[in-house]
């Protein structure tokens, strides 16, 4: 309703229907909040994505795959489509790179593409915000991109 950077610890607690001292005994901040929840989002979509797409054998289109997928999982979540709205994408983008379960994930799709895990998975997290922020003209024209762009580019990984 407020956004992620305007709604506080005392708005959390009282939504919560606790106290402000409870929500503190398990998080020492908001950033520790936004994590936690960023967190269980990634792992919620991230898990449903994976099982999904597991049959799919070509790694390259099991990229393209998953994150057409994930795609649409962000934004058929108003909850979770609030941290994509400007301001908050910069907090969202923060959050994804501090994210454990972002990166276990994001190195789990990548399987068997090859080259640097850690930065790829960085790197696709930044194409996700993207076509998150400035979406394609529709599904189709998303997905030819990822197929024309980001596809060689993780072929272009193997060579290095």
């Amino acid at each position: 309703e407020r956004g992620v950077s305007s709604t506080g610890m005392a708005v959390v607690a009282r939504e919560a229907g606790c106290s402000r001292a409870t929500i503190y005994r398990y998080f020492d901040g908001r950033r520790s909040l936004h994590l936690a929840y960023v967190n269980r989002e990634a792992r919620r979509i991230g898990l449903r994505v994976l099982a999904e797409t597991a049959s799919i054998e070509d790694p390259r289109e099991r990229v393209v795959e998953a994150l057409m997928m994930s795609l649409l999982s962000v934004r058929s979540d108003p909850t979770v489509a609030a941290w994509i709205q400007l301001p908050e994408v910069g907090i969202a983008a923060e959050m994804a790179h501090a994210s454990e379960v972002v990166n276990a994930l994001g190195s789990a799709l990548l399987d068997g593409v090859g080259g640097d895990t850690t930065r790829r998975v960085r790197w696709l997290v930044r194409v996700l915000v993207s076509f998150l922020t400035v979406p394609g003209v529709d599904a189709d024209d998303e997905r030819a991109m990822l197929q024309e762009f980001v596809v060689p580019v993780l072929q272009g990984a193997d060579a290095r």
